[in-house]
């Protein structure tokens, strides 16, 4: 029976850590961009869904609303502060020159600046909405054996995060889309030399990290109580997977979530909740200390190493 519960308590964790992570892997694995505003993007997926399905939508379209809530807000977002594109056109029109620079690649001047914006959300939500709203209930039940009880629609997360993994891999692997964004991460010079609109890229990279936060927050709204602060709570294991994880978004963000999920499911079960968010943070501050180019990095080593022998 406990193994058992490990293994869904494993199949919960490594769900969470990586839909949390993956829109913030997508986004600073090809613009170079930190967004700490990650949580508050999905806050707002949580919102929307909870808005929607209260207003009398049926979960699964409430939920396409939370979705296309957060990547019109992630266009925005890049359109206005990250690329400064909008208040460029309205500058050359008025004033004949642009006033502002990208904050691609700039790490610190992004996250103060996505930082902000998470703050300005999280505030403008309770103002708006106050500091709760009615919950979504949580659908499928649970699945039980003898004892043992654990909620069904917590362990199909596990399956939709492996679907939104081999879904990125598609995208940027077997797509025209996946060959100008791959173009452009390793060298946006030579990309936009040879016809790729890099800026649209950008663009494009955005909103579909702004929108795999949502998704996020539209499939955790029936799970968690929805309120303006509940982005911290995914913001922390979504930065962490991503700084261990390495270079590599879909590689990375599978390694870390498969290791940090197991050493809190682990954890978890022994000695209870805290002990296992402990356990995980001290995991992954050893990685950081001891593995210089992440997991990623430590594989790269390894098949090196193999192909040399």
């Amino acid at each position: 029976m406990n193994a058992l519960s490990l293994l869904f308590q494993f199949a919960d964790s490594f769900a969470f850590i990586v839909l949390s992570a993956v829109g913030l892997a997508v986004i600073f694995g090809m613009m170079g961009v930190i967004n700490l505003g990650h949580g508050e993007f999905i806050m707002i997926g949580a919102y929307g869904t909870t808005l929607a399905s209260n207003a009398g939508a049926p979960l699964p379209v409430a939920m396409g609303v939370g979705i296309l809530l957060a990547a019109l807000l992630g266009l925005v977002v890049e359109r206005t502060v990250v690329s400064g594109a909008a208040i460029n056109w309205v500058t050359e029109r008025t004033l004949g020159t642009s006033v502002v620079e990208p904050l691609y690649g700039r790490l610190l001047d992004s996250m103060v600046a996505t930082w902000a914006i998470g703050l300005i959300l999280t505030q403008g939500v309770r103002i708006v909405f106050g500091n709760s709203i009615a919950q979504v209930a949580t659908p499928f039940g649970n699945i039980s054996y003898g004892t043992f009880s654990y909620s069904t629609y917590r362990v199909l997360l596990a399956a939709v995060a492996l679907l939104v993994l081999v879904a990125i891999y598609v995208v940027f692997t077997r797509t025209e889309f996946g060959v100008r964004a791959r173009a452009t991460i390793q060298d946006a010079d030579t990309a936009r030399s040879l016809g790729v609109d890099t800026d649209r890229m950008y663009t494009t990279t955005f909103v579909i990290g702004s929108a795999l936060a949502g998704l996020t927050g539209a499939l955790y709204a029936p799970t968690l109580s929805v309120v303006p602060g509940m982005g911290s709570s995914f913001l922390v294991e979504a930065f962490v997977a991503v700084v261990i994880g390495g270079p590599s978004v879909l590689l990375g963000t599978t390694l870390s979530g498969g290791l940090l999920g197991a050493i809190n499911a682990l954890f978890t079960n022994l000695y209870g909740t805290f002990i296992g968010q402990i356990a995980m943070l001290v995991t992954a501050v050893l990685a950081i200390r001891v593995l210089s180019g992440g997991l990623t990095g430590l594989v790269d080593d390894l098949r090196n190493r193999m192909e040399g022998e």
